[in-house]
């Protein structure tokens, strides 16, 4: 849909002035030591995997309004990604979910993976839903059911997950369970726990040996008595008991308000714990927004433990997986999805210019003014000319979001695929 001379030829008038400020804060940043290429580099190598379910419009339970020109297959959602691709060059990866996702055509999914410079990366299960034909109801848990048939059921679908997963080369199956309850009494808590702990076990010894789980956790939501995987803790300890390939996945949506997210990083790289991230962005809870569009400190804050843990050689800590996970009820969702990808390059950006050396100091003699005032020099360090020099040496637009409107995508894709076309899954 774009060619590599359009985005040159969208890129062309921005040039002279991307050039100017570029320069301009390279110089800025050698003053302070720092090299702005190298900072370019690690966000040219720094990927953020794209789920098939957030390329159509999401909604509430309210309402749903659809924009148009969604993908109705695998096919177009991985046309759809690599188009996202070719405009930032930090999203060659996508995450599928199952059963919204299931691969039909391999060989021909392979090929068009591979001439779109893509992968998938991991595969969701899909055990909050009830499906068709589907023998016994989630409606009281799935991993957790008192029922052994829904058990099976639940772990059976896992298992799917992975070969489907397997078929096209992905290494990791990520779990979330809506199990909880609503009422008090519903549910024995600590029954459910160990229901859960045993089915996970069962998905764990089923998995090959080079696949990683990742199990997520959320305070409430559907369920608003209790869940049965409520916190980074019960996620830990579920892990602890699996092996060492099953590590916390932190969704920055599943907390609750004015939950320190960052200090859960830090302590899950400090476990060796930490297996990925589901970006997005969240005022009350989990309202999977734009990432870093309301609480761009935090996400600051959070590539600042990131950054730190990275240069810390007593840390070991498996490969951290990213990805983003929003719902875009208002917004087109392409255009979410790549201000989502530039936020997070921005908030990584910041992080790697902290002068680490001072703010240890700082640290260690209990400075407090003058550790804040070292942070907030990297926060408000303006890093646009950086993330766009890092799309640029990457073959994307030095502007994703006004290079997308200016092709008119959006309106082909309408063209395309029609006016009321809805994309697979929620």
């Amino acid at each position: 849909m774009l060619s590599e001379s359009r985005i040159q030829d969208l890129n062309q008038p921005l040039l002279e002035e991307h050039t100017l400020q570029f320069n301009f804060l390279s110089d800025a940043l050698s003053r302070r030591q720092l090299d702005a290429s190298q900072v370019v580099q690690q966000l040219v190598d720094f990927q953020v995997a794209i789920p098939s379910w957030a390329l159509g419009t999401g909604g509430t339970r309210f309402g749903r309004f659809p924009l148009g020109g969604e993908p109705r297959n695998l096919e177009e959602k991985i046309n759809d990604v690599g188009l996202l691709h070719q405009l930032n060059g930090s999203s060659n990866s996508i995450s599928l979910h199952i059963p919204w996702d299931i691969p039909q055509d391999i060989a021909g999914l392979q090929q068009q993976l591979g001439e779109q410079k893509l992968v998938i990366d991991s595969v969701n299960s899909n055990t909050f839903q009830d499906q068709k034909d589907q023998h016994y109801s989630y409606k009281f848990g799935s991993l957790s059911n008192t029922e052994e048939g829904a058990r099976q059921q639940a772990i059976q679908h896992n298992i799917d997950c992975i070969r489907h997963g397997q078929a096209l080369n992905a290494k990791t199956l990520t779990v979330w369970l809506a199990d909880g309850s609503n009422f008090p009494g519903q549910q024995h808590l600590r029954r459910a726990y160990l229901r859960t702990q045993e089915s996970l076990a069962a998905i764990y010894e089923a998995m090959p040996s080079d696949w990683n789980m990742l199990i997520e956790y959320k305070p409430y939501e559907p369920n608003f008595y209790s869940t049965v995987i409520p916190d980074w803790g019960t996620s830990y300890s579920l892990c602890q008991s699996l092996g060492k390939n099953a590590n916390v996945l932190v969704d920055l949506g599943h907390h609750l308000p004015n939950t320190n997210i960052e200090q859960i990083v830090g302590r899950l790289q400090q476990f060796g714990r930490l297996g990925g991230f589901h970006f997005n962005g969240s005022m009350y809870g989990d309202d999977d927004l734009t990432t870093g569009s309301s609480k761009p400190f935090q996400l600051f804050l959070i590539f600042n433990e990131l950054v730190d843990a990275a240069r810390d050689q007593s840390i070991s800590n498996p490969t951290v997986a990213y990805m983003i996970d929003a719902s875009h009820n208002v917004k087109d969702p392409l255009e979410d999805l790549l201000q989502s990808v530039e936020n997070i390059l921005s908030a990584y950006a910041k992080a790697l210019l902290v002068d680490r050396t001072a703010l240890y100091e700082a640290q260690e003699n209990n400075d407090v003014v003058r550790a804040e005032e070292i942070m907030r020099d990297a926060f408000l360090t303006d890093v646009r000319p950086l993330v766009a020099e890092a799309y640029k040496r990457a073959g994307g637009a030095l502007r994703p979001v006004a290079a997308y409107r200016a092709a008119g995508i959006r309106e082909q894709l309408i063209q395309q695929r029609g006016k009321l076309s809805l994309s697979t899954g929620l």
